[in-house]
């Protein structure tokens, strides 16, 4: 495991008084079916922006919390996304998330490592390969496509871009603002040499 090295981009905003806007987002996030607001992560991030923090954590709670896309699916497709976007935080809230809701670990290891899944269930290994095809070609196949409508079905099939978009959303913020990672937690993957 990688040493934790991430340095956030970002001064915490302890200290200073919120703005009206910071304190909605707050609410929100604590009102809803997240229960609590936490500093880390994007959250705490959007703080900065919060009229765009509004928008997203309701966007997100709807992709996380509202979809039709099972919760075991769902989890593994964010772990897809933060693979592809090598988002630290991301992967370490969720990769537990999704083993608790029943991605077998060593899927999360294959996908953590950047293999293909082999030895995941079917409709995992139809996500797998329409996310990676998704990301390596910018389009999917009408194959990929099919595959996916007969596990989802066309709504949740519509909700899984949704969710693709939404976590890669987060991965964004995440990794533009480099998001502390908490102390004791090492980083999943490797962190690319500074540019």
């Amino acid at each position: 495991m990688r040493k934790n090295t991430v340095k956030p981009r970002l001064k915490p905003l302890a200290g200073k008084r919120p703005t009206a806007l910071q304190r909605k987002l707050r609410q929100a996030i604590a009102s809803g079916p997240r229960g609590k607001f936490t500093p880390d992560g994007p959250f705490g991030i959007w703080l900065r922006a919060p009229a765009l923090g509004l928008l997203a954590q309701q966007l997100g709670a709807h992709c996380r919390y509202g979809t039709s896309v099972p919760s075991r699916l769902s989890e593994f497709v964010i772990l897809c996304t933060a693979r592809q976007w090598r988002s630290q935080y991301e992967w370490l809230v969720h990769a537990p998330i999704a083993e608790r809701s029943g991605v077998k670990p060593q899927t999360i290891r294959d996908v953590r490592a950047g293999r293909k899944p082999k030895a995941a269930p079917k409709d995992e290994r139809a996500l797998y390969d329409f996310i990676a095809e998704l990301y390596r070609s910018r389009r999917v196949s009408r194959k990929s496509y099919a595959r996916v409508q007969a596990v989802l079905g066309e709504a949740a099939t519509v909700e899984l871009v949704g969710i693709l978009g939404y976590y890669a959303l987060v991965a964004m913020t995440l990794n533009v603002f480099s998001a502390p990672l908490p102390p004791e937690r090492k980083p999943p993957f490797r962190e690319p040499a500074e540019t």
